[in-house]
């Protein structure tokens, strides 16, 4: 298909991403609205509606719009089946992603490691504090820096991103043609002067809509290796996205936080069922996720794992994992004889020292 034909696809009426994924599957490399009309109304059976505007092509009006804007202001508008499309929104466990992103910026979305840094709107100086020390710590690995350009944490972790020279995503819940929120216009700049990229799904003309940012969150989920989440009430955008990251088996952690503080409870709640690994700083980040460290940072580990100190408990979890390899917590659990609540806390120390690792699937593993 031609970009005209993908972004009438992604625009049809009765067609969402996973839809248009299973066409695509059906008919590879053929163009969907070239078919016969009566092959359509076949493949969808009762769903005659939806065959009906493909023959009719009623979306292509909006498709050229949006195409002579995307030419006149430089936006890409990258299709599920170009090179350049971002890989990880193609994986199976992504299905609900979009087919058709508009993209502003000439960042490459398929950078080998990329990290999302999200949190609430209503950040506290030490939120933004510790966005800006962990994306500092992250210079060394080199990530990407996804997040969605709201106001608070995400603000936080863009305008490090910029600071530090990182590429930075901003991944906006409407089209190009317009920023939200507006004081954020001259980050917004900065974040493609810098070489990073704004990113949407939403054609332009699209208004401003709080339900299109929840369904926003799940872009920034997959668009990242790991999801850090800073600060977060009990409720909101940012465990959204934590639980999409989740359910993409992607990597998840959170900055704890004082039990009293409000904009904390989201981020221990996390760490406390086990949803989101604890982080402390961008080391942690790198460490669990297997990204390179300086050499400082790689002979403390090192000597983390060569030299522990362990406890005749902590000695019994090490041997079980050093005789299986990898085991989940329950399996840990019976083979320990010991209550779940005394081998989490154990794995947590081990965790700690560096001497044990939570791979996804939340099965550990001996670091050496």
């Amino acid at each position: 298909m031609d970009k005209l034909s993908q972004i009438a696809l992604s625009m049809t009426p009765g067609l969402g991403p996973t839809s248009i994924r299973r066409l695509l599957d059906v008919y590879p490399g053929q163009d969907v609205f070239e078919l016969p009309a009566t092959e359509l109304y076949h493949a969808f059976g009762t769903h005659r509606d939806v065959a009906g505007h493909i023959v009719g092509r009623t979306a292509f009006g909006r498709a050229e719009e949006e195409l002579r804007f995307c030419e006149r202001n430089g936006i890409r508008a990258l299709f599920c089946t170009d090179d350049d499309f971002p890989q990880r929104l193609n994986r199976e466990d992504t299905g609900d992603a979009p087919v058709l992103l508009y993209v502003k910026g000439a960042l490459d979305l398929n950078r080998e490691r990329s990290v999302a840094i999200v949190g609430t709107r209503r950040a506290t100086p030490q939120g933004r504090d510790n966005t800006h020390r962990l994306v500092r710590e992250l210079i060394p690995t080199g990530p990407m820096v996804v997040s969605g350009l709201a106001y608070g944490i995400d603000t936080a972790a863009h305008s490090a991103a910029v600071e530090y020279g990182l590429p930075t995503v901003a991944v906006l819940g409407h089209g190009l043609d317009r920023i939200y929120p507006p004081s954020n216009r001259r980050l917004a700049i900065e974040i493609l002067e810098k070489g990073g990229a704004l990113v949407t799904e939403y054609p332009n003309g699209t208004a401003i809509n709080p339900r299109y940012f929840p369904a926003r969150n799940r872009i920034i989920a997959s668009l990242a290796d790991a999801t850090v989440v800073v600060e977060a009430s009990a409720k909101g955008g940012a465990l959204i996205t934590a639980a999409l990251a989740t359910g993409y088996h992607r990597e998840v952690f959170a900055v704890p936080g004082r039990p009293t503080d409000p904009y904390s409870v989201g981020t221990n709640n996390l760490i406390a069922t086990q949803r989101a690994l604890l982080v402390r700083d961008g080391d942690d980040v790198a460490y669990q996720m297997g990204w390179p460290l300086s050499g400082r940072q790689a002979s403390a580990a090192e000597q983390q794992t060569l030299f522990p100190t362990l406890k005749p408990e902590e000695q019994r979890i090490v041997d079980l994992l050093r005789q299986y390899g990898q085991l989940p917590l329950d399996e840990m659990v019976a083979m320990a004889a010991m209550p779940m609540p005394q081998v989490a806390a154990l794995l947590f120390n081990l965790e700690l020292a560096k001497v044990v690792r939570v791979l996804p699937g939340r099965l550990y593993q001996l670091v050496s």
